[in-house]
């Protein structure tokens, strides 16, 4: 099945962009992925192909207009597909949502310009989810419309070399990832850790999850707070003695 990504975009021209070469590229060549654009001006109805107009109650920047926004949307068929919109104002994605929609059939991306989307396009379009990258604000969503793509696409079956390429890395566990070494073996009077040379398997993931949990909580405590709430939850379907018996 080929994950099937349409976005929605003032810069079609954009896309794929970086993700035309590389691993992303290989697999889009190899027909794991597709990717359309949507020219959002194309829904314009006026002479002028507008797209934005001022907010209401004053302020400073232009707003995307609601109908045209829905129009576009509207001309991109779902099937099955989840409905993304990037704005600063949605939820932080996850790695745990990234493998969902890599998962799945494909996306469409909406990306924001200026001060956003008129907020009726999610009242009248409740399906729709609200995403941010970080707390961070872009210029616009399509750099982080390409950011997702990537995350996903790399999860695609047979796009990295092994399976298990992507299982220990960084979020999938709620920890960083460990740190890495590779040869020469000294450099600047640094060597690589000697339980890195050992050969002992047992001993070196002892070591790359200490590494992990240090890191993690000394550079992420929100992830670690995550962490230690999930080693410490009971088994599921157990009953905590101090809950009543349900009625």
């Amino acid at each position: 099945m080929t994950f099937a990504a349409t976005i929605l975009t003032l810069y079609p021209e954009m896309f794929p962009g970086p993700l035309g070469h590389s691993i992303a590229g290989r697999a889009m060549a190899e027909g794991k992925w597709a990717c359309e654009t949507v020219q959002i001006r194309d829904f314009a109805t006026d002479k002028h192909r507008t797209v934005d107009d001022t907010p209401a109650g004053g302020g400073a920047g232009m707003v995307l207009k609601c109908d045209v926004l829905a129009r576009a949307l509207d001309s991109a068929p779902a099937a099955g597909r989840p409905i993304l919109a990037m704005t600063p104002r949605g939820k932080p994605i996850t790695q745990a949502r990234i493998r969902e929609l890599a998962n799945g059939p494909g996306v469409i991306i909406l990306c924001g310009r200026f001060e956003g989307f008129d907020e009726r396009l999610f009242e009248a379009r409740p399906e729709i989810e609200q995403v941010s990258l970080a707390d961070i604000v872009l210029s616009g969503g399509e750099m982080a419309a390409l950011t997702i793509l990537d995350a996903c696409i790399r999860l695609l079956p047979g796009v990295m070399g092994a399976a298990s390429s992507g299982d220990e890395e960084s979020f999938e566990q709620s920890l960083l990832e460990y740190p890495h070494y590779t040869r020469p073996q000294e450099w600047e009077g640094r060597t690589i850790p000697e339980v890195l040379r050992s050969g002992d398997h047992a001993k070196i993931a002892a070591w790359r999850k200490l590494q992990s949990e240090n890191d993690t909580r000394s550079r992420r405590p929100d992830l670690w707070e995550r962490y230690e709430g999930a080693r410490v939850q009971p088994a599921s379907g157990a009953r905590r003695k101090d809950k009543e018996p349900d009625q």
